[in-house]
């Protein structure tokens, strides 16, 4: 540390990285003053600067014990802080800062009442798509016509809608209809209810290559802006997002907010979500189950796959099989999310569908101090049933920071487990989860409390490759990274699939 802190320039500023919270230790970081741009400088009420009395910078002499005094009194806080503090020499070295949480960004409605807002696509079954949208209009018919050039649209369909009250709330009219057969890698253009401006989606691929962006706790900040900017900059097939959507809150009129800010985005590519806590919304007597808003809204495939949920669902794309799951839905073995999962697993045929992706939200391993241990007894129900099927990866979200294990199975690595990654960091607004345990455990190969996107480009039935993009202010810097391999093709995983310990493997090459 010594070494370190002398290797630094012998003027410091030293500015905290967040807003305070009561029960957290705050993490501080020796910069130059000097060489810190204004962007760069978060509001601090807590920024000290080494001056002389006219107020300005006093260059310290190589001699003066001054020199020695400040780097040793941080250097015996960081030794002997009781606190279970992770401090690296990447956080200190790195250039990169860690930011704070920026504001609410509220998107208004600038068409016509008739016009179609928040518009998003999902998809359903293996040839259709389902165009939702809301009109203020209630007269609008829920109708969509599409084709394959711009501006002639050769096929009509028609659906269905909805609306909801949520105490003195009244949404708009909710429509969703769904269109196909639709040709795979194809680009249709579209237009809603008759009315507003034409869309345009194209549908995901017959056959591997297929790219998914993975974000989670998405939100509607200046950070999520960022994120969807960063997704956007290079193109993928599918979005899928672990939960927590709008953040609402049961302020209803935010996911008015929420679905136009995403519409540019989720109107091209599908969206496929799960639900997190904070689409639960459940207020006292008058809406004692939650989800009101969130399945009114984001109607995904459940029926297609046999669930009686809208909160969990399976889907195909591509040679994958996407299975997202419930955290706050009843999961135990009796329940009929897990008998569900179980008949669903159970019908995956692993030559044509040689990877399985599962999406939650709350997550089963985490070694972040913020959730700890919330997501134990749904992998204490569950965690048999995808160890068994060969679950290849299980994206989760609910912590604010970004963290990549190796395979594992009830706490060990196991060659055969899936790989667990935790990616809540898609921007919002409560900031940052900035504290790890310490000592890191074993199984954990990567992480990081930052802001920013995943991607899994699934090249054919062997090979993926994940990759983690921060969001380094205005631009997206590759962070981690790692070779996924199928365990549909690895042989010893199906040798004997009693074995439940697996061969340990906590390699970086998966």
């Amino acid at each position: 540390m010594w070494s370190l802190l002398q290797a630094y320039p012998k003027i410091f500023q030293l500015t905290y990285l967040t807003p305070l919270q009561s029960n957290f230790l705050h993490i501080f970081k020796l910069q130059p003053a000097p060489r810190i741009p204004s962007y760069y400088k978060p509001p601090s009420m807590f920024t000290y600067f080494v001056s002389s009395a006219n107020d300005k910078q006093l260059k310290m002499e190589k001699k003066s014990w001054p020199n020695h005094f400040f780097p040793l009194l941080l250097t015996i806080f960081f030794l002997f802080s009781p606190f279970p503090l992770q401090t690296s020499l990447a956080l200190l070295q790195n250039e990169y800062i860690r930011q704070p949480p920026r504001k609410v960004v509220v998107t208004p409605h600038y068409r016509s009442k008739s016009d179609p807002q928040q518009v998003h696509i999902s998809l359903v079954g293996k040839d259709d798509m389902r165009i939702s949208w809301i009109t203020e209009d209630k007269d609008v018919p829920s109708t969509v016509e599409y084709g394959k050039i711009s501006g002639r649209y050769n096929a009509t369909a028609e659906g269905e809608h909805t609306s909801y009250h949520y105490v003195f709330y009244s949404s708009g009219k909710i429509h969703h209809v769904k269109i196909g057969p639709l040709e795979p890698g194809t680009t249709y253009y579209y237009r809603c209810g008759g009315h507003g401006p034409e869309f345009s989606f194209k549908t995901p691929p017959p056959s591997f290559p297929v790219e998914f962006v993975v974000a989670g706790d998405l939100g509607q900040t200046e950070w999520t802006a960022s994120t969807l900017a960063h997704v956007d900059s290079k193109d993928y097939d599918v979005f899928l997002l672990p939960g927590d959507l709008s953040y609402a809150d049961t302020q209803q009129p935010l996911w008015d907010s929420f679905g136009r800010l995403v519409e540019s985005y989720a109107s091209r590519r599908p969206w496929m979500v799960t639900e997190g806590n904070h689409e639960i919304e459940i207020f006292p007597i008058i809406y004692p189950h939650g989800f009101k808003a969130y399945n009114a809204r984001w109607l995904m495939p459940y029926q297609e796959s046999g669930s009686t949920s809208n909160l969990y669902y399976s889907f195909d794309v591509a040679g994958s099989h996407i299975i997202m799951l419930g955290s706050y839905i009843d999961f135990d073995e009796d329940s009929a999310q897990y008998k569900w999962l179980e008949a669903d697993l159970g019908k995956v045929d692993r030559k044509k569908t040689p990877w399985i992706i599962v999406l939650l939200h709350a997550p089963w391993y985490n070694t972040n101090l913020a959730h700890k241990g919330e997501g134990e007894s749904m992998r204490k129900a569950m965690e048999d049933l995808l160890y068994k099927a060969r679950v290849d990866v299980v994206f989760a979200g609910h912590v604010h920071a970004y963290e990549r294990f190796t395979r594992i199975y009830a706490n060990k690595a196991a060659a055969c487990g899936p790989v667990y990654i935790t990616i809540g960091d898609g921007g919002n607004r409560e900031g940052l989860a900035l504290m790890f345990g310490n000592p890191t455990s074993e199984l954990s190969l990567y992480r990081e409390p930052s802001f920013g996107h995943g991607r899994l480009r699934v090249l054919d039935e062997v090979r993926a490759r994940w990759s983690w993009h921060r969001n380094n202010d205005s631009d997206s810097y590759v962070a981690d990274e790692v070779w996924l391999e199928s365990l549909a093709t690895t042989k010893s995983c199906w040798a004997n699939t009693g074995d439940r310990n697996g061969s340990k493997d906590n390699k970086d090459e998966l």
